[in-house]
């Protein structure tokens, strides 16, 4: 491996850095996604029954027991349950966008890499050919293929590197996405039925 490394020339340091970091920041994200696994379902379910029973401190129980985003939009809008509808529903909007954002964090930096891996490894292939007409140009007629090996090797080992982190980290990638999607699509649908139980809980109270 470390013989690869070394014929792939200059531009293989950036793209092993670009690898550690695109890593890194999938690493820390499945640990976020990992610590948000809940069934949404029963959790909501949980939630409206102590709310209609008016066990308030149970139902905050619950959102204060889960890491989700789901619980954290409804602990806030369980505090805040006395506002008026339409000002508790701008807020909770809003909490479940902070929520997504905390999702997001991150993905920018490995959309970048997911782009830039490739684009290095086609600079290794330009800069390997390079490498390689200069040994021929030298060589002129006695050129060997030994002589035009190391350039071939710049240019072919680069590119295989850059392909071979980008793949796999824009799988990645997507797979975060369409965990965020789902999140966000609960997030607002469940938003409108706890608002729904809200405005249903205080109506019986002031009768």
């Amino acid at each position: 491996m470390l013989n690869f490394i070394i014929k792939g020339g200059p531009v293989m340091v950036p793209i092993l850095l670009g690898s550690v970091c695109g890593l890194a920041v999938v690493i820390e994200r499945l640990f976020v996604f990992q610590g948000m696994r809940l069934n949404t379902f029963k959790f909501v379910q949980s939630v409206f029954k102590e709310l209609k029973a008016r066990n308030i401190q149970a139902a905050l129980g619950l959102c204060s027991s889960s890491r989700h985003p789901l619980a954290a939009v409804f602990k806030i809008g369980i505090e805040r349950r006395t506002l008026p509808r339409e000002r508790l529903e701008k807020i909770m909007e809003q909490a479940g966008n902070n929520q997504i954002q905390r999702l997001e964090k991150r993905l920018g930096a490995l959309v970048s890499i997911i782009g830039i891996e490739p684009l290095l490894g086609f600079l290794g292939t330009i800069t390997g050919l390079i490498k390689a007409f200069m040994s021929w140009e030298h060589a002129g007629a006695n050129v060997t293929v030994s002589a035009l090996a190391g350039g071939m090797y710049e240019a072919m080992i680069t590119t295989a590197a850059g392909l071979t982190v980008a793949i796999p980290l824009s799988l990645c990638y997507n797979y975060f996405i369409s965990r965020i999607k789902v999140t966000a699509n609960e997030l607002t649908n469940h938003s409108i039925q706890l608002l729904e139980v809200i405005t249903e809980v205080n109506e019986e109270k002031t009768r």
